[in-house]
């Protein structure tokens, strides 16, 4: 044991107390030693490079190019995505693909260059071969967006180690294939984002990055990775064009990034670097080329639409773990009511479960919860539900006994149920990766739906099993279905959240058929949108918690997870007044909106705060529900193309390096530029703006972009400033859609579009575009089909109040 598994010793029976700290110290030895016998030592390897071109066979949409010791598969999709795949790797199966792999280009076509390697040619991108396998992909002018270097792949030679000891540092392989590196080369200008959910971002700097959904053990900060989401999805923005790859491996791996510089040394550019290493499984990868939006857009076609999430998850909601029952439940919503507060949604955490085991209710607590559900509905008021997949292990405990006759747990390399130690106690896990019991799993949420839960949240989801050293999930000998194909934890740990999303989601569809299900999950992997989003976890109390917040929420973006938040106010402290009014406005501007924190962390409602903080947060909370009509059609958008909610402010202008590493600011849709106050004291903030004019929403006072400004942030509110000829829908003074207008500049036009709200249901939408101009000094307004707008129109422009 070093001294970080003694720190971590210490915090696990810190947090659950002496019984359970010794139960996951041996819990801890138990899984080190079922790694050891499992993965047996392993005396050499064999590096394997791809070696000199023999040959290529066409192929539909590209071709296999054969190599002395591999081969290389290079397929253009429809849309334009690039697949390549080395020793015979395959698109599918994938957990990542929405569905079947997308259909070729047929008019792709590979042929020889003059350099002795391959190339195949599409409309959209050209993808050349080297003789010794090096993969550029260029766009069809002939600018190169990224350079693959020849793989390198280690071979199992006879006996050795595999996974024991891991945590010493020895890198396991095993049964999904060879551990391997790929190395990378990018502009000396890009700038590299994305990599799922990565507290110092959204820009990721030179260093190493690791892909393995992780628990932190506590609060974490800016400094902190992994983090309970990863994703080897990365976004590369740079002066010749904006390209995503996505290594399609669940394996554990790092990311090892390195900035470019130019001008360096000589006078010559030195390249950005991106070395990748995994510890097994296929070396496949996509890339798709284009503008910001066309790559999300491509994304999503590859890896499914983001869930939409019901127009009241769109409001405020309120959680905390330790409430104290249904009187507390009662009094807090009342005081959001009497105080004129708006409140869409109220969670409970793992207190009001019996004994903290799933799919239960503490009856001493919560005597009757479908009624208080009732009640609160009556209010406007969802009651949404923790749902972990830790189930305790104790005969009699229906689940248990249920899952134990369908075979639906874990189990180990001798057959026996793995088992952990979680917040009932002894537990065991769900296989989310069978889809037998996918099914099983999600027919348990009709005891959820009884209780009168409008929604649910998963959490615990990496999954964690409580270890007073070494990594708190299940042992990487643990056995999983994998769809049938069989395998191990190694290639599992990182699809079991996303594997668990499917399952609640399946099992709400078929519950509700009527209703979109209400889902998010602490972890996930590529594909996650599919079935919900996600928040950010237990966030640390503290400025840079704040600004972790923000890196969270634009980074799961870029990676096409759209609706996300953090915990506002932080999980693990209790926040000064400034510190949580400054929150709370930042997150009235993000996709999920929620108030939480630890059951030790003081409360987290406006008037714990102070007269002064509740008038500010009343005033953000108002802002909140007048645009969500805005946020309505900002969630149909990002489902009907990929594009986020909240967007970095170079979504527009990705060649403009200014705004590529400006990460304190974003873009609410197109229309809106949201400044948060992210240090103590400030009441004024620098703002970098994008090309245009831009009016202070509350002032409206116009500035001119690109270009910094500086620009008020009372205590009262955060800086939001629209763009000159936006048109946006928002509420109305009688509840009814009115669309809003920014006076556009002379000789401009303006725009935007409108989703009309078709309730909770899976109605197709109708999208609405909208044109502004000035003429002869008045602003009109008409649908793009010149017809008169629908909706009342409100014009704002300089000078103009709200």
């Amino acid at each position: 044991m070093n001294g970080r598994d003694l720190v971590r010793s210490i915090r696990v029976v810190r947090a659950v107390g002496p019984v359970q700290g010794l139960r996951s110290v041996r819990t801890a030895w138990r899984r080190r030693r079922a790694d050891a016998s499992a993965f047996p030592r392993r005396v050499a390897e064999r590096a394997r490079v791809p070696g000199a071109v023999r040959g290529a066979e066409p192929q539909p949409g590209g071709g296999v190019i054969h190599f002395a010791r591999s081969s290389l598969r290079v397929r253009v999709a429809a849309g334009g995505a690039v697949f390549c795949g080395w020793d015979e790797a395959a698109p599918e199966p994938s957990y990542a693909l929405a569905g079947a792999c997308p259909e070729v280009d047929a008019r792709a076509v590979l042929e020889p260059d003059r350099e002795g390697g391959w190339r195949v040619v599409s409309e959209r991108v050209w993808v050349a071969v080297s003789r010794h396998g090096a993969v550029e992909v260029r766009t069809p002018g002939g600018v190169m967006l990224r350079r693959e270097l020849p793989p390198r792949w280690w071979d199992r030679v006879g006996q050795g180690e595999d996974g024991a000891g891991e945590e010493d540092g020895a890198r396991p392989q095993g049964a999904g294939g060879s551990r391997w590196v790929l190395r990378s080369e990018v502009a000396a200008d890009a700038r590299f984002f994305g990599l799922g959910g990565r507290a110092g971002g959204p820009r990721l700097r030179g260093g190493t990055y690791r892909l393995w959904n992780t628990d932190p053990g506590g609060a974490f900060g800016p400094g902190d990775d992994p983090l309970s989401l990863t994703m080897p999805v990365q976004l590369v923005v740079a002066d010749a064009g904006t390209h995503l790859v996505f290594h399609d491996n669940s394996w554990d791996g790092r990311v090892a990034l390195r900035e470019g510089e130019e001008g360096a040394g000589s006078g010559h550019d030195r390249p950005g670097t991106c070395e990748l290493r995994m510890d097994g499984g296929p070396l496949r990868y996509w890339v798709l080329v284009g503008t910001p939006a066309r790559v999300l857009l491509g994304w999503t076609a590859l890896t499914g639409a983001p869930a939409l999430p019901p127009r009241w998850a769109l409001g405020h909601q309120h959680a905390r773990w330790g409430f104290g029952g249904e009187g507390e439940v009662r009094r807090v919503v009342a005081g959001y009511r009497e105080r004129g507060l708006p409140l869409s949604a109220l969670h409970l955490d793992i207190d009001h479960y019996d004994g903290h085991r799933v799919f239960t209710v503490d009856r001493a607590r919560y005597p009757d919860l479908p009624g208080l559900a009732r009640e609160l509905r009556a209010d406007g008021v969802r009651l949404v539900s923790i749902v972990d997949p830790a189930v305790k292990a104790a005969p009699g405990d229906a689940v248990y006994e249920g899952g134990a006759a369908a075979d639906a747990f874990v189990r180990d390399a001798r057959g026996r149920e793995v088992r952990g130690v979680v917040w009932p106690g002894e537990s065991v896990f769900p296989d989310f990766t069978d889809a037998r019991v996918r099914k099983w799993w999600g027919a348990l949420y009709a005891e959820r739906v009884a209780q009168g839960f409008a929604g649910v949240w998963h959490d615990m989801n990496e999954p964690v099993s409580f270890a007073a050293f070494g990594e708190p999930t299940l042992p990487r000998s643990a056995r999983h279905a994998l769809e049938g194909r069989g395998g191990d934890h190694r290639e599992a740990h990182n699809v079991y959240g996303l594997a668990m999303a499917r399952a609640g989601y399946e099992g709400l569809c078929e519950l509700r058929p009527d209703e979109r299900p209400f889902l998010f999950s602490r972890s996930g992997w590529a594909g996650l949108q599919r079935y919900g989003g996600t928040w950010s976890g237990d966030v640390a109390t503290g400025w840079p918690g704040l600004r972790a917040s923000l890196s969270l929420v634009l980074g799961l973006g870029l990676c096409g997870v759209p609706y996300s938040g953090p915990d506002v106010g932080g999980f693990s402290a209790v926040p000064s007044p400034e510190l949580y009014l400054r929150w709370f406005q930042l997150a009235a501007y993000l996709p999920l909106f929620r108030t939480h924190s630890a059951i030790w962390a003081g409360r987290r409602e406006p008037w714990e705060f102070g007269p002064q903080v509740l008038a500010h947060a009343r005033t953000a909370l108002c802002e909140r529900e007048r645009l969500l009509p805005y946020f309505d059609t900002l969630g149909q958008l990002a489902r009907l193309t990929g594009a986020p909610y909240v967007r970095p402010v170079w979504w527009n202008a990705p060649r403009d390096r200014a705004l590529r590493d400006c990460e304190d600011a974003f873009l609410l849709g197109d229309a809106l530029l949201v400044a948060p106050v992210l240090e103590a004291g400030a009441t004024r903030r620098a703002v970098r703006l994008p090309r245009g004019r831009w009016y202070d929403t509350v002032t409206g006072r116009a500035y001119e972009g690109p270009g910094q400004v500086v620009v008020e942030a009372p205590l009262s509110r955060i800086p939001v400033l629209a763009r000159a000829g936006a048109v946006l829908p928002v509420a109305g003074a009688d509840g009814g859609t009115e669309l809003e207008v920014w006076e556009p500049a002379a000789g401009r036009r303006g725009g935007g579009l409108v989703v009309p709200d078709a309730g909770d249901g899976w109605g197709r939408p109708t999208v609405e575009r909208y044109v502004s101009r000035l003429e002869d000094g008045r602003v009109v307004v008409e649908r793009q089909d010149g017809s008169a707008a629908g909706y009342p129109v409100r014009v704002r422009g300089p000078g103009e109040a709200p």
